[in-house]
């Protein structure tokens, strides 16, 4: 495993530079890229500089100069497909006006031009009726784009404490290497050691003091990753269950579908924003009730932290049984309705599992 440590370290120790960068000299790039502290999530005290996404960009280009093994088959293609959700995340940090359809269609291209450049598409979902669907080639790589731009959305929805997007990354990043290591598919491991050791040199700077946030366009490419990483791992390893990768990336999806069918259930576009998430309830309803004293900041970082529990269990779950369908689904559907339990004490201060969990009164929130 030696071959790692050479991408990893110059992966970590760039992403950490330009990070350091970043903060030193944000009075004379803050005008476009400081994050305000106004907005319904927004829990921040001090304009922060918002492109992360710079840096994750930089630490894995530079990576590449290290990378010992797929260089041409894995690597390189993955780093040009990941560019459109890259550039437009981006420039949605710093301009703040790019609309939810055009970034959807963005990590939409890049899913479709991973595709491509790799020639690999997801051709089952281990799921027996289900997968006769994958026979058909259009499906297979519509359902693969939307997929991956699945996990992109997912990443920019959990990145909102300081830490909790870039353990949350370093967490499913690392189960999917444990699993492409169980099946001796070096080439994966080093994809997902080196986005593991990008995302750290990130996080020591984000977390816990809060210098540089992810930004759209860091939170796209990382999510962008592990749900290629996610799709790849069981097309070129068959015994591999695509409920073990889905599990390794199971906290962001989760967060995602259930924000989904919460917006719908109290009328409003599935897009928009607002407090209601897993990682905003903690802060407000564990956080700042059992830490009181501490401060803004403190609370803050507290947050992401505890939410790292909710990336690690399904991950250590995933790894545990990598080929057994059954298994990873039923793991799969206890870890939703765990979340859901807890979301309902967290909202309606009981425990229990009921569709009221989605829909508040004004005195639940």
């Amino acid at each position: 495993m030696f071959f790692l440590i050479e991408p990893v370290v110059a992966g970590l120790c760039t992403s950490f530079a330009v990070c350091i960068v970043l903060v030193i000299t944000q009075s004379h790039h803050g005008r476009f890229s400081l994050d305000s502290t106004i907005g319904v999530q927004k829990v921040h005290s001090s304009p922060t500089p918002r492109v992360g996404g710079v840096a994750i960009a930089v630490g894995l280009l530079v990576a590449t100069f290290w990378v010992s093994t797929g260089l041409h088959t894995l690597w390189l293609p993955l780093l040009l497909a990941a560019a459109p959700a890259f550039i437009m995340g981006l420039w949605e940090d710093v301009t703040k006006r790019v609309p939810i359809s055009t970034r959807l269609l963005a990590t939409m291209s890049s899913g479709l031009l991973a595709c491509w450049l790799t020639g690999m598409v997801l051709t089952r979902v281990n799921v027996p009726m289900v997968d006769v669907l994958f026979t058909f080639l259009p499906f297979a790589v519509l359902f693969s784009a939307f997929a991956v731009s699945g996990a992109s959305n997912a990443v920019n929805i959990i990145d909102g404490f300081n830490g909790l997007s870039g353990g949350a990354v370093i967490i499913s990043a690392l189960a999917l290497g444990a699993l492409a290591y169980s099946t001796n598919d070096l080439a994966l491991v080093e994809v997902a050691a080196v986005v593991a050791g990008v995302t750290l040199g990130f996080l020591i700077v984000n977390f816990p003091f809060g210098k540089i946030f992810l930004g759209d366009g860091g939170a796209y490419v990382l999510g962008f990753l592990l749900g290629w990483m996610a799709i790849m791992l069981p097309v070129r390893n068959p015994e591999v269950s695509v409920w073990a990768t889905l599990l390794a990336c199971a906290y962001p999806i989760l967060e995602t579908l259930f924000s989904i069918v919460r917006r719908r259930r109290r009328a409003r576009s599935p897009g928009a924003a607002d407090r209601l998430h897993m990682h905003s309830l903690v802060s407000r309803r564990l956080v700042a009730q059992w830490w009181p004293q501490a401060s803004a900041l403190a609370q803050n970082s507290l947050t992401g932290a505890l939410m790292w529990v909710a990336a690690l269990l399904p991950a250590v779950l995933a790894v545990q049984w990598p080929t057994q369908s059954g298994a990873l689904a039923l793991s799969f559907a206890l870890c939703a309705l765990a979340y859901s339990a807890v979301y309902a004490r967290l909202t309606q201060f009981r425990w229990c599992i009921s569709p009221a969990t989605l829909v508040f009164s004004h005195k639940a929130v």
